[in-house]
């Protein structure tokens, strides 16, 4: 409206005397002073004029109306920007706290890395020197293998070499030395014909018959070697030689005995006459050397026994030593069977262990050979 006016009063001049139009209240009742002074003849021209200037006025209110509205809206676009400010700020600090926590976690992450790599190495170097050492052992072991199988071989305890097993020899011939006297139960057969009495005795022929059912017995357990008491085979030996030979007046030792036996931990040695070691245990539990821990009858004891790494010594007289070393010596050859280090006949090897049945059953007996 306020366009439309402008061209109107441009294409059609006001005539007359007016004043300056000012937005004041006189500005209004001037324009009317005007008109009525105005002639008759002017009359169209001045009612012109007059709404010229009623329109001049209300653009003026409208224009001050849209001020006061577009100040209004600024006003409230300030404010919205000044929120919009404080929350860009406070996604801002959001933003770092996150960046800070990011950069944390990933510097955790990879130290965390580094130390699982470190540790890594460690147990792969610790893995590979424990492979060295394996392999130097296997290499051993094979070795002491080798050299057992040839020892097999050449020696039984049927018929053993004594260039190659010196310490079978009797105490007659053999020399006690000092840190050479220990020897391992499943590795000494201590009893050998050179302790027999050397008086000549007249040779005689054995007959021998194999047992059908012990016979089975053992080809039944020789397909499958076993240290196991539930097999026929041992469940028979244990219940017929070596619980008997191993059952002595002291029951809780016996069964310790039995048991060193049985895992290869038992070891006996001599006892030296000129200095005697100092005992652990009591005399009464262990005896003496006028006093057998086993029996515990008065006799003279010329070798100890120890069970294991217990460190105590247990004197034992020359019956109770035979009894334990028979057990030991059938122990000695089934474990070489069940390595397979013994290469023979199934029934050569059955009467080498019918042998050793014999021999615990005459320990048990109290027939042991004597030791000068």
């Amino acid at each position: 409206s306020q366009t439309r006016l402008e061209e109107d009063s441009q294409k059609e001049p006001a005539v007359g005397y007016w004043k300056p139009l000012m937005p004041s209240k006189g500005s209004k009742e001037e324009p009317e002073t005007g008109c009525q002074d105005a002639g008759p003849g002017d009359e169209s021209q001045s009612a012109e004029q007059c709404n010229v200037s009623r329109l001049r006025s209300s653009s003026v209110e409208i224009r001050e109306k849209g001020s006061e509205f577009l100040k209004e809206e600024l006003h409230k676009a300030q404010k919205e920007l000044k929120l919009k400010d404080k929350e860009c700020e406070r996604l801002s600090k959001v933003r770092e706290q996150l960046e800070q926590e990011l950069e944390e976690l990933t510097a955790s992450l990879f130290e965390e890395a580094h130390k699982m790599v470190r540790e890594a190495n460690t147990k792969q170097a610790a893995a590979e020197k424990q492979l060295k050492e394996a392999r130097g052992k296997i290499d051993m072991l094979q070795a002491e293998v080798t050299a057992l199988k040839t020892l097999v071989i050449t020696s039984t305890p049927s018929s053993p070499n004594w260039e190659l097993h010196p310490q079978l020899q009797s105490p007659s011939k053999a020399v006690f030395r000092k840190g050479h006297a220990r020897n391992k139960s499943t590795s000494s057969a201590m009893i050998t014909a050179a302790s027999h009495n050397s008086a000549p005795e007249p040779v005689s022929r054995e007959c021998k018959e194999v047992d059908s059912v012990l016979f089975a017995e053992f080809q039944s357990w020789k397909e499958s070697p076993t240290l196991d008491k539930s097999c026929s085979f041992l469940d028979r030996i244990y219940r017929e030689d070596v619980g008997p030979c191993l059952d002595f007046s002291k029951q809780e030792l016996s069964e310790l005995v039995r048991a060193a036996v049985e895992q290869n931990t038992l070891t006996i040695e001599p006892v030296a006459s000129q200095a005697l070691s100092v005992m652990k245990g009591s005399a009464e539990d262990c005896g003496g050397p006028k006093k057998c821990a086993l029996s515990g009858l008065p006799r003279t004891c010329k070798h100890r026994i120890t069970l294991g790494d217990s460190g105590n010594y247990y004197y034992i007289s020359p019956s109770c030593r035979a009894r334990i070393t028979a057990v030991c010596n059938f122990f000695t050859y089934i474990r070489y069977i069940q390595q397979g280090l013994v290469r023979q006949d199934v029934e050569l090897m059955f009467w080498e262990v019918m042998r050793l049945r014999r021999e615990m059953s005459l320990a048990k007996l109290g027939f042991y050979p004597n030791e000068i």
